[in-house]
């Protein structure tokens, strides 16, 4: 259960209603006693964790905050090959002479 006074429920409305979302509530408080209580609506299908991740992306995308893609990303890699780096150099082996080096 988390607590809340009024200004940090007004400004992180999202945040709490994400904690709601998830089963948790919330005691809204003005100045220090409490005067409400947010709590999850009881419904007849419990949602999983599925559910509550496929809403928050959608939240996200509306606000467009993200941008989902479209196409199988397997399959993509299958038909792809690696970006070759010219003469050959890995990220690694240039770190790695750089660290010798004192750089």
């Amino acid at each position: 259960m988390k607590k809340a006074k009024i200004a940090e429920l007004r400004n992180g409305l999202s945040r709490y209603l994400d904690h709601v979302r998830a089963g948790g509530s919330v005691v809204v408080y003005d100045r220090d006693t409490p005067i409400a209580e947010i709590v999850p609506l009881k419904k007849n299908k419990a949602r999983g964790k599925k559910d509550l991740d496929e809403e928050r992306l959608q939240r996200l995308e509306a606000k467009g905050a993200i941008t989902r893609g479209t196409g199988d990303f397997a399959a993509w890699l299958k038909t792809h090959k690696p970006i070759k780096i010219p003469g050959g150099a890995g990220v690694l082996q240039a770190l790695l002479e750089e660290r010798e080096s004192g750089w």
